[in-house]
């Protein structure tokens, strides 16, 4: 694994996407860009003109098997909004409310999946994979060949909990709103199908891409109704829009009637969200998705003007994305009672992308156990 690290360096003068074309973003008042020099790539930071930018090298990336680890630290030394890269490739999240003279340090994981072209040889059609699923039903497809490689009920529809966050986003990058806006949590946006734990509180306000990032990481019911709430037309228009988005998909067995997966009249099949994965894992337009879906940690600040600012330590629900042991594109945990335990993925095992659904666990460590089967089993295979 190589270890790139970026230290005291602002975000408003570094924000660049790792990747071997040449790319340019900007921020407010900075530029950056990256210059391909085969075996080492040199990025170019600073502000204004190319005289006064300084010149970082860095190794080559590495194949799409192999994880970056990278480090941002965030120095903020004036109260005006920011918006910075955060180490994923084409991801920028607006922090708005980031006090003066904080430095926060950021680990993420640059894994850049979905958009490879030349995966490999391909896995033998009908060849599957030995293992014995505890969950109730699951899906194993290959992407290369187009074919399942395991299947267990998979056409049986079922409650599908906070994989439905994984939609509830795709619907918002399809909207193309402001990822900048300010939105603040309501007194309605606890109030769902089934109670469930939460660490926000009424009246914190972030940014919409902060809440989509603590929405698919760690899987914050508030922040999922929040952000359906302030969708164009409102709650209801937004339910309306994820159940069309699942039609265009082809997703006839399921069905959607909340934001959050905390109403389990939220239902679909394991072969229905193959289908939803590999639209996320297709579409330039879900790079998003991937990339927060799949962080690691992050530390959110968060204003509320009665309550008091704070810093909002969160984790990834995701047992494996924290571990961080293996190749992971796009991720996304799910639970309630009538659900059972439910995981997504997509993840490349040899440099050969596949999908994985598990449903209906009856234990979390059964969900965890079969996931980690799935991946020892994919890297047997050549």
């Amino acid at each position: 694994m190589k270890q790139i690290n970026f230290k005291k360096v602002s975000p408003k003068h570094l924000a660049c996407g790792l990747s071997l074309s040449v790319m340019s973003m900007m921020t407010v008042s900075a530029h950056a860009f990256l210059v391909d020099n085969s075996q080492q790539k040199t990025i170019y930071i600073g502000k204004g003109n190319a005289q006064n930018m300084q010149a970082v090298t860095v190794q080559e990336i590495p194949p799409a098997t192999t994880t970056i680890q990278q480090t941002r630290t965030y120095t903020n030394t004036n109260t005006a909004p920011n918006t910075y890269n955060q180490g994923y490739t084409n991801t920028q999240v607006t922090r708005s409310s980031v006090p003066a003279g904080t430095t926060t340090s950021q680990p993420f994981a640059i894994q850049p999946y979905g958009q490879q072209t030349n995966y490999g040889s391909s896995y033998q059609y009908g060849e599957q994979l030995p293992i014995n699923i505890k969950s109730a039903a699951a899906i194993v497809f290959d992407l290369q060949t187009g074919q399942p490689i395991y299947q267990k009920n998979a056409d049986a529809v079922r409650s599908i909990a906070s994989v439905t966050k994984v939609m509830t986003a795709m619907v918002l990058m399809d909207a193309g709103l402001d990822m900048r806006e300010e939105i603040v949590i309501e007194p309605s946006d606890f109030i769902a199908a089934k109670k469930a734990s939460s660490n926000l509180r009424s009246g914190d306000r972030m940014s919409r891409s902060e809440f989509m990032l603590l929405m698919l990481m760690k899987s914050e019911n508030p922040a999922a109704k929040a952000l359906a709430r302030t969708y164009p037309g409102g709650y209801d228009n937004f339910i309306w829009a994820m159940n069309q988005k699942a039609k265009s998909l082809g997703m006839n067995s399921t069905s959607y009637s909340d934001a959050s997966g905390l109403d389990p009249r939220n239902r679909s099949s394991a072969n229905d969200l193959v289908k939803m994965m590999r639209a996320v894992n297709s579409d330039p337009r879900y790079q998003t998705v991937r990339n927060f879906s799949t962080a690691p940690n992050y530390d959110f600040y968060v204003n509320n003007y009665n309550l008091g600012s704070r810093t909002y330590k969160a984790q990834n629900t995701s047992r494996l994305i924290r571990a961080g042991n293996h190749p992971i594109g796009v991720s996304k945990t799910g639970f309630i009672r009538e659900a059972g335990y439910c995981y997504v993925m997509e993840t490349h095992v040899n440099n050969r992308p596949a999908v994985v659904v598990l449903l209906g666990a009856s234990a979390s460590n059964s969900r965890w156990d079969d996931a980690e089967d799935i991946l020892t089993q994919l890297a047997y295979r050549y």
